[in-house]
């Protein structure tokens, strides 16, 4: 069974619900739920990370072993592209860490803003008895 399938003990590979709703609190929610599932994919790709570099050293020493065996050089040079190829995909996932970090960061640094920005001003409508008008309702 492969590693790289998805796993419900992490939560990961459930997609956020995306739908019309910018209530204050909503928005919230929503920018958490980003915010923490890049911290989940952040940290099942430093482990996949570490398992491809694992694994890509186990395979250049398997490629030394078959040499020293003096198997066949075909099988040698296989063996070494596969380490070569594991190299190269760690690299890429290592740059895929490093953006789910980043857009993790972001995720959270627009939460806290937007609870600067907007949280007075849902906490003055929520605890009012009176309906708000619909948007655009003063633009008339």
């Amino acid at each position: 069974m492969s590693d790289l399938a998805p796993t419900t003990t992490t939560g990961g590979g459930a997609a956020a619900r995306t739908d019309g709703d910018n209530r204050y609190k909503a928005v919230q929610q929503k920018l958490k739920t980003l915010g923490t599932a890049m911290d989940m994919a952040g940290t099942e790709l430093e482990t996949l990370l570490r398992s491809m570099r694992m694994n890509a050293q186990r395979s250049e020493d398997l490629a030394v072993d078959i040499a020293n065996a003096e198997l066949d050089k075909k099988f040698v040079e296989m063996t070494n592209q596969v380490s070569v190829a594991l190299g190269g995909a760690a690299i890429e996932v290592r740059k895929l860490h490093e953006t789910a970090q980043e857009v993790s960061g972001l995720a959270h640094d627009a939460r806290r803003t937007h609870a600067r920005l907007y949280e007075g001003l849902d906490t003055v409508r929520s605890s009012r008895k009176e309906r708000t008008p619909k948007p655009g309702f003063f633009a008339r």
